[in-house]
């Protein structure tokens, strides 16, 4: 398996889905395997960091260098468990635990002030200054009862992202009913 010339049997691709808490059909497993063989030029049965920087919207993402240290030699199973936070049947749970391992870079369980800085720089680039992101990020952690000086588990972390969508969402309804009335 991951290999370009040998195909999945149907074995492998229950063994998958299993492996991924079925979050996706058999048919979607197949696509992937159809693509992972696709990235992996030399048929190694993995694929390389240049590998998956050959895919224009993955090197073009701004937190692709945080990516690259999750992803660089996976094979077919763990491309799948990878990618099966994106699938639209993942739960939000499993989403933030992605979220959280892109903001935990050294991979010890934890995310510091200045972890979370950095994923903000990296998204942010120069739109907004290094004062204002830690402003923001500041004031976030403080709304959720945490300091700079905090380090957020993954329940923390996701308490953190909680209090984050409450405000995206606040802030939706409020730019909508301010356009509807106003305008």
């Amino acid at each position: 398996m991951g290999n370009s010339s040998s195909m999945l049997t149907q074995y492998d691709i229950e063994e998958v889905q299993e492996y991924c808490q079925n979050l996706f059909s058999q048919q979607e497993i197949v696509s992937l395997y159809q693509r992972f063989c696709q990235l992996d030029r030399n048929a190694k049965g993995f694929i390389s960091a240049d590998e998956f920087l050959s895919v224009p919207e993955f090197a073009m993402n701004p937190l692709s260098q945080r990516l690259l240290k999750m992803v660089d030699g996976l094979n077919f199973k763990d491309f799948v468990a990878f990618l099966s936070a994106f699938s639209a049947k993942a739960s939000v749970q499993q989403k933030v635990k992605l979220i959280f391992k892109v903001y935990d870079s050294d991979g010890n369980g934890k995310v510091s002030f200045n972890d979370m800085l950095e994923v903000l720089r990296d998204l942010s680039g120069s739109f907004i200054s290094d004062v204002q992101r830690e402003q923001v990020l500041t004031q976030l952690l403080k709304e959720a009862g945490y300091s700079k000086d905090s380090y957020l588990t993954l329940d923390d972390f996701n308490k953190v992202i909680s209090i984050l969508f409450y405000i995206y969402y606040s802030y939706s309804i409020f730019c909508f009913l301010q356009n509807s009335l106003i305008y």
